[in-house]
């Protein structure tokens, strides 16, 4: 799904969301001949009706509406005109546009068209009905959910990989047995929205349809990818999905300038192909990835999601892939003091020890990467002892 109108989602000069990454990203998809042949979407914009499904209707009118208050109110109104999401011109049709995507993204997968469809322009997970929050206006992932939900679907995983936990997608469906929510994020007491405990776990018939898996800061490729392999196929196997939806924000990255993980491009290419996977296995193929999140607006962005294209497409991309000179040499124009990067990859190493119980695996010879490897297993065993319960799995058994 691609449409210039995702550009126009711009804040201020100095925010950190910058719809640069996007251009960025699908002129590097362009230069590595990825979309070649490749039916390039442009989606409609959501109309009202769309947005009503998980937002109230003075909220929406607040957003058609509004104006950049003078001062900086600490709580403003519907969460507009704060420092994270400041009011900015034809905001109500830049944030459609994005919700439009992914909408559009749902209905090719849920009328058979395609197994799966890409939006790099949405992921915009922590919008609640009735605000703003986090640099995100429109909820696009639960508004597709929704429309999912009503439109032959009643078994639904969503998968978010961003750093910051996906608050607004939970809220939304924490009482609605038939989505599944998942959240693998940096621990909430280390980073906003300060959500996302294990013990978060949803309510009435709902209870075990969220789970969250919470890492320290530091956490590195093959710390997150111990705990993500430890959890996620399990509750989504238990689960059974139709069709996997992916927040596949990349702020996890370690150069990412609002967060403390340390993953490389590598770990987060091997965190779109888990997630793929997982639909093929589970969902027969049915898979709707989003953006997000990620601030590494040259370096890291256009590499994690050029990435995630390639996957989508079955056009794999090897990390040790030159980057083509054209894309460098475009990029030095627009920000010429910016260290390119040369390769698709950064090197990292994705191997990782797989979890085996508690207290498994015994010393790995490393004092720093033992220290690691117990406290990702800590993280693991909160979630799986908070929810895995409730799925008829077995907390304690790696085999579950």
């Amino acid at each position: 799904m691609w449409t210039e109108r995702f550009l126009d989602y711009t804040w201020t000069p100095e925010h950190p969301m910058q719809p640069a990454r996007l251009k960025f990203t699908m002129a590097l998809a362009r230069s590595l001949g990825l979309l070649e042949g490749v039916e390039l979407l442009e989606p409609a914009t959501a109309e009202r009706p769309d947005l009503l499904r998980v937002h109230t209707p003075d909220y929406l009118d607040a957003v058609e509406h509004a104006v950049q208050p003078i001062g900086s109110p600490v709580a403003p109104p519907f969460g507009l005109g704060s420092t994270d999401n400041p009011v900015f011109p034809h905001m109500h049709e830049a944030a459609s546009a994005i919700v439009g995507g992914t909408l559009a993204a749902a209905r090719e997968i849920a009328h058979g068209r395609t197994r799966r469809a890409v939006s790099i322009g949405g992921g915009m997970h922590h919008a609640r009905a009735d605000s703003a929050a986090g640099f995100c206006i429109y909820n696009d992932a639960a508004v597709a959910i929704s429309w999912l939900l009503d439109h032959g679907f009643d078994r639904i995983a969503y998968i978010d990989v961003d750093v910051h936990h996906g608050d607004g997608v939970q809220r939304t469906f924490y009482g609605d047995p038939r989505v599944l929510t998942i959240s693998v994020h940096q621990h909430p007491a280390t980073l906003w929205p300060n959500t996302g405990w294990p013990e978060e776990t949803g309510i009435g018939a709902a209870e075990g349809t969220s789970v969250n898996l919470a890492l320290l800061p530091g956490s590195r490729d093959a710390q997150w990818l111990r705990g993500f392999h430890a959890v996620v196929p399990g509750v989504v196997a238990a689960f059974g999905p139709q069709i996997v939806v992916s927040q596949c924000g990349v702020d996890t990255h370690r150069e990412d300038p609002l967060a403390d993980l340390e993953l490389t491009v590598d770990g987060q290419r091997a965190a779109f192909l888990a997630m793929r996977e997982l639909a093929d296995r589970y969902a027969e193929g049915r898979w709707l990835a989003v953006g997000g999140g990620g601030y590494g607006l040259i370096r890291v962005v256009p590499r994690a999601w050029t990435h995630l294209l390639a996957l989508a497409l079955d056009r794999t991309i090897a990390p040790s892939t030159p980057i083509p000179q054209s894309w460098i040499d475009g990029i030095r124009i627009a920000a010429p003091q910016v260290d390119l990067p040369r390769t698709m990859g950064d090197g990292g190493d994705v191997a990782y020890r797989p979890w085996d119980g508690p207290g498994g695996a015994g010393e790995i010879g490393d004092a720093q990467l033992d220290r690691a490897r117990r406290a990702v297993d800590m993280a693991v065993l909160a979630t799986r002892r908070a929810t895995f319960g409730l799925l008829g799995l077995d907390p304690e058994d790696p085999r579950d």
